[in-house]
């Protein structure tokens, strides 16, 4: 596993290193872009989508040398267990939700798939097959190469896709769907039934959806003054584009057919995951700092991670506060016939 990170992050550097002046210009631009739609300025999904997928065709790469490359932080389940560790057991607990009982048999969906390797997790635990859609192309190519690499080709399959748009596959295709900070906070509430019912639609009856989300908690005020001034800060660093109440959610999922099974806060805070890779960043960017002064790393780099950094603070004290919660858990089933 370390040799892998080690490889992953140098994997990282590489990437950033040969990005186009486009592609730079063009994650520089979509944070500036959310930032301006936290500042209030009205914006349409389509440009939100475009900008979501040029911040993250960067982003997954940055976050890769800091062994983040799930692009997720999992809530602290074990202390003992490092964010990778800890991913697994929170992934565990979502795989657990969907209930399978023929796990070999399963045919899952993984919405916001990244690089493919919760798929390859879900996989493996279940020995069925698992499908995925993410709308970074570079990531979804990663996820093929890895698919190839472990020679489950056969059982991984990875495409290109939208939330915004409905799913290219079948009614009734799934045992199960499952997404991690991936789904809702990239919809407006007006645009939450619509992908709702397309999850419906395309799982079988008693299928159930199982999720670790980016969900305000019901603690958060829009008329406060500190609540808002966090989230202004923090959202852009979570490469989202909205925020939605787990009620909101719940209550799109319910108008498409879904029976809540349950609504949950986390069962136990990120942010002493956040601190540690805080502190990881702050070593790393010494390094990047060296390989910027030697021309292999862009000046944008560093200014991209001080950037993250203070949202990330801003992430830490809200969910210290307990107005946000990166891992809220939902479970949903579609009825059986």
């Amino acid at each position: 596993m370390k040799l892998y990170r080690a490889k992953t992050a140098l994997d990282g550097v590489r990437r950033l290193a040969a990005l186009s002046e486009e592609d730079k210009q063009g994650c520089i631009d979509a944070y500036r872009f959310f930032q301006r739609m936290q500042a209030g300025e009205e914006t349409e999904t389509e440009d939100e989508t475009k900008a979501v997928a040029a911040y993250y065709k960067v982003l997954n790469n940055m976050l890769s040398i800091f062994d983040i490359e799930k692009l997720y932080i999992p809530p602290q389940l074990d202390e003992t267990q490092g964010l990778y560790g800890n991913q697994l057991l929170c992934e565990q607990a979502v795989l657990e939700g969907l209930n399978l009982s023929r796990p070999a048999e399963s045919h899952l969906l993984d919405m916001g798939c990244g690089r493919g390797r919760i798929s390859h997790y879900f996989a493996t635990l279940t020995g069925g097959q698992v499908s995925g859609y993410n709308i970074d192309p570079d990531q979804v190519g990663n996820a093929r190469d890895w698919a190839a690499q472990c020679q489950m080709s056969d059982r991984l399959h990875f495409q290109v896709g939208n939330h915004h748009e409905p799913l290219d596959y079948p009614s009734e295709t799934f045992e199960g769907c499952f997404s991690f900070q991936a789904v809702w906070p990239f919809f407006k509430k007006a645009e939450l039934d619509a992908h709702a019912a397309e999850m419906f639609r395309v799982l079988k009856p008693g299928a159930r959806y199982s999720c670790s989300e980016y969900l305000l908690s019901p603690h958060f005020d829009w008329s406060n003054d500190a609540h808002v001034a966090l989230h202004r800060l923090f959202l852009p660093t979570l490469a989202a584009t909205q925020s939605m109440y787990p009620a909101d959610v719940c209550a799109a999922l319910e108008r498409a057919g879904f029976s809540i099974i349950s609504s949950a806060p986390s069962q136990s805070p990120a942010w002493p995951l956040c601190e540690q890779k805080r502190d990881l960043i702050l070593a790393g960017r010494r390094v990047i700092r060296l390989l910027e002064a030697a021309r292999i790393l862009p000046p944008w780099v560093e200014e991209s991670l001080e950037l993250l950094q203070r949202g990330g603070q801003a992430w830490t004290d809200a969910e210290k506060a307990k107005i946000a919660d990166l891992n809220w858990r939902i479970v949903a089933e579609k009825p059986s016939v």
